[in-house]
């Protein structure tokens, strides 16, 4: 029987023992189809995990609570939930922006005040078993995030000052948003520009004195967020998408197979144990930076004009680090 199942005939025990029906387990077995031996069970756990006052009162042939004050725990957990949520918690931290702590902690806080029953595990306890390593992520502005996702929400454009970093410059933005996405702990917003007349991911920490106009706009119709999300490449897109292939060595395939580096991906093996990734995206500056990674154990196949922007980076470096 699941958790979620003992939880519901423990409610049900409590309900008829609180209403004055007396229950015992054979008339609960019979109500909640199951045997006899499952309705002890979970009346033992209510009296040895949950403290419930429960006795038999013989001239009735049923339970009651000796205390009519005691109350079940408004919420009781089990070790695996109480580890889930840590984690969900402890992960939020840390790919959602330390911006987040302070209200996450404040969750923790309250959730753990409500927790009125017993718990076999602490949060303090699991801190101490667990260790996950930030991203290094550019801090975005928890107010920004909050402003953005409203004007998400309630369908209004935002104005903001941007900083462009390819051309090292910054600029007024009016956008439509419509996405927020979080990538290895940074945030980006994928929004219409309307000076570009097309769709395109701004990083949340490059923006300042973001503002929320009242003024809305309809979303666009045909857009899919799906659809231009495949299209990138770790968040780098260009104009149009290309078929990309990238052969890497026994050495390095071990690395690459079996992980979802794109949506399109596909996987050759081959004989010498070496495989070739083939995919579809438009982010072939994305692209490049990957595969320059991991150095001589990686070969782009095509598009011709990345593996000749591949030759032409792997040459200058070769140059600068020539022997002096």
């Amino acid at each position: 029987m699941s958790q979620r199942q003992q939880l519901e005939r423990i409610l049900e025990i409590d309900r008829q023992i609180r209403a004055g029906r007396y229950p015992n387990a054979e008339k609960l077995a019979e109500k909640l189809e199951v045997g006899r031996r499952v309705i002890f069970n979970d009346r033992t756990f209510m009296m040895d995990r949950l403290g419930a006052p429960i006795a038999l009162d013989r001239s009735r042939g049923g339970w009651v609570y000796t205390d009519p004050t005691w109350m079940l725990p408004s919420v009781y957990v089990t070790e695996g939930e109480l580890l889930a949520f840590f984690l969900t918690v402890e992960l939020a931290h840390r790919y959602l922006g330390t911006a987040f702590e302070t209200p996450l902690r404040s969750a923790v806080a309250k959730i753990s005040q409500g927790l009125k029953g017993p718990v076999s595990v602490s949060l303090q306890a699991l801190a101490s078993h667990y260790t996950f390593d930030s991203p290094h992520a550019a801090p975005a502005r928890e107010q920004t995030l909050l402003d953005l996702s409203r004007a998400i929400r309630e369908h209004r454009l935002v104005t903001m000052t941007y900083y462009t970093a390819y051309r090292n410059s910054k600029g007024e933005r009016t956008l439509e948003p419509y996405h927020l996405y979080n990538h290895e702990g940074d945030w980006y917003l994928v929004a219409y520009s309307s000076a570009r007349r097309d769709f395109r991911y701004f990083h949340v920490g490059r923006m300042e004195r973001v503002r929320v106009l009242d003024k809305g706009f309809a979303p666009r119709r045909g857009f899919d967020l799906g659809a231009f999300l495949a299209q990138a490449f770790q968040v780098s897109m260009g104009e149009k998408p290309v078929n990309v292939a990238i052969r890497f060595d026994a050495h390095q395939a071990p690395y690459i197979r079996g992980r979802q580096w794109h949506a399109s991906q596909k996987i050759t093996e081959h004989k010498d144990g070496g495989l070739t990734l083939r995919m579809r995206t438009s982010g072939l500056g994305g692209v490049l930076r990957w595969v320059l990674q991991y150095g001589s154990h990686a070969e782009v196949l095509a598009p011709d004009a990345l593996r000749k922007t591949v030759a032409a980076e792997t040459g200058a470096m070769a140059e600068r680090y020539k022997e002096r």
